[in-house]
C-alpha cells in the first residue's frame, strides 16, 4: 500500500525554501536602473526593490528654485517607479519557476515583494 511519506514531504519543502532563499540572495546582488528626462535622473535598485543609488545630472536643476526642486522630486519618484517595475519583473522571472508563477505567498501589496 502506497503511503504518505511525511519525511519526503518535509525534505522537499526544505529544499524549496533553500532554493527560494538562494534566488532572493542572487536578486539582492543584481541591480536595475530607472531613468527619466533623458538621463537627468537615474535611480538604481537591487533585484528585491531596495534603493541603492540616485544620480542627478549636474547643471540640470537650480537648487534655489522651488519649482525645479519640485520637478526634481517628481523625477526621482518616477525613476524609482521605473526601476522598481524592472526589479519586480526580474524577481518574477527568477522566482516564478520556484513559486509556480504565482509569486510568493507572503508577498505584500501588488508590486511589492515580501522580502
Amino acid at each position: 500500500m502506497g503511503g504518505f511519506d511525511m519525511n519526503t514531504l518535509m525534505q522537499q519543502a526544505q529544499q524549496m525554501q533553500q532554493e527560494l532563499a538562494n534566488a532572493q540572495a542572487r536578486l539582492a546582488e543584481q541591480t536595475v536602473d530607472g531613468t527619466v528626462a533623458g538621463g537627468a535622473v537615474t535611480v538604481t535598485v537591487n533585484g528585491v526593490g531596495e534603493l541603492v543609488g540616485v544620480e542627478i545630472k549636474a547643471g540640470g536643476f537650480d537648487g534655489a528654485d522651488a519649482d525645479d526642486l519640485s520637478d526634481l522630486s517628481d523625477m526621482i519618484v518616477a525613476a524609482y517607479r521605473d526601476a522598481k517595475a524592472q526589479a519586480d519583473a526580474l524577481a518574477g522571472e527568477a522566482l516564478g519557476p520556484l513559486t509556480g508563477g504565482g509569486g510568493l505567498p507572503e508577498a505584500g501589496a501588488p508590486g511589492q515583494l515580501g522580502f
